[in-house]
């Protein structure tokens, strides 16, 4: 047997994450016992995004450096990345930056006594925390990406290579990048919630579609150890509590309103002058109120930075 090594050099993160991301569109995928195939592809492009080897995995074809017929075939590969070359791996800072002290940040009751509130209740727990702090920085990251790459091009039917907003509701598809621009500090708002002790409770309808978006990650992050690495996550203190995304899901969202802007049959559903709004009671959903803060929320300062 004869080991070959091909060395890759990934020149341009962004484009090869665009590629990776095209292939996953187009593949063909099987529900698992726990997944629908929707949710299955989801964790693909989660992974895409979080890790350049799974970009690298959907682009290469191993098998074709042995040509058919020549009395040897591939049996086998491994991806491996060297440190300090993985400048397309925004996994490892939620990338460069230095992660915060979770355990100090949240820490969580352990008495497990029945008429204990922090117990019987919902706690951010550390490793939670540190997860969807992540995948908020990822996500921020490629929202990022899609404004630098696309400007005010709309969002398309075909996938083309966008990292974020293909995932937002179509009536934001055709919005400009200063909107997106904000779009992307929504994330980076629930991240510094994170950093200074708090729950990251959305303020705004932006930051409502974050939130979705960053459980959606941080419950594949959790599975596949992606988002923070495995040896660093298991500095932080386990927790009976650790990844109970669906009651994170109640207790940092309002509601689940925002939702309703995917279904085709409740089109036109985001103004709040149509009768499935007012039927529903959600408000204003339309794209250009997505910044307003909530009747309960406290604003945000307007005068806080991009990223970039």
């Amino acid at each position: 047997m004869i080991t070959a090594e091909v060395l890759v050099d990934v020149t341009d993160a962004a484009t090869l994450r665009r590629a990776a991301l095209d292939r996953v569109a187009e593949a063909g995928f099987v529900a698992d016992e726990d997944r629908s195939v929707d949710q299955v592809r989801n964790a693909e492009r989660d992974a895409v995004h979080a890790d350049i080897t799974a970009a690298l995995d959907w682009v290469i074809d191993v098998d074709a450096i042995v040509i058919d017929g020549v009395g040897a075939e591939v049996i086998g590969s491994t991806v491996s990345v060297a440190e300090g070359e993985d400048e397309g791996s925004d996994a490892a800072g939620a990338g460069a930056e230095e992660m915060p002290d979770f355990a100090a940040l949240f820490a969580v009751c352990r008495c497990g006594a029945d008429d204990c509130e922090d117990c019987s209740g919902f706690q951010m727990t550390p490793r939670s925390a540190a997860i969807l702090w992540a995948v908020a920085h990822l996500h921020a990251d490629f929202a990022y990406d899609d404004v630098q790459h696309f400007g005010d091009a709309p969002v398309s039917e075909k996938d083309d290579g966008w990292a974020v907003f293909a995932d937002y509701p179509r009536i934001t598809w055709g919005q400009d990048a200063v909107w997106r621009r904000q779009a992307a500090r929504a994330f980076d708002d629930l991240a510094a919630g994170l950093v200074a002790g708090r729950l990251p409770l959305a303020t705004c309808p932006a930051e409502e579609m974050a939130m979705h978006l960053m459980l959606r990650s941080a419950q594949g992050a959790a599975a596949d150890g992606w988002g923070i690495p495995p040896e660093k996550l298991n500095l932080l203190p386990e927790h009976d509590d650790d990844f109970d995304w669906d009651l994170a899901v109640d207790v940092l969202l309002q509601d689940e309103d925002i939702l309703h802007l995917f279904s085709e049959q409740l089109d036109g559903i985001e103004d709040p002058e149509s009768e499935e709004n007012q039927r529903f009671r959600i408000g204003d959903y339309r794209p250009e109120a997505w910044f307003r803060p909530f009747q309960n929320a406290t604003p945000r300062d307007g005068r806080r930075p991009f990223r970039r």
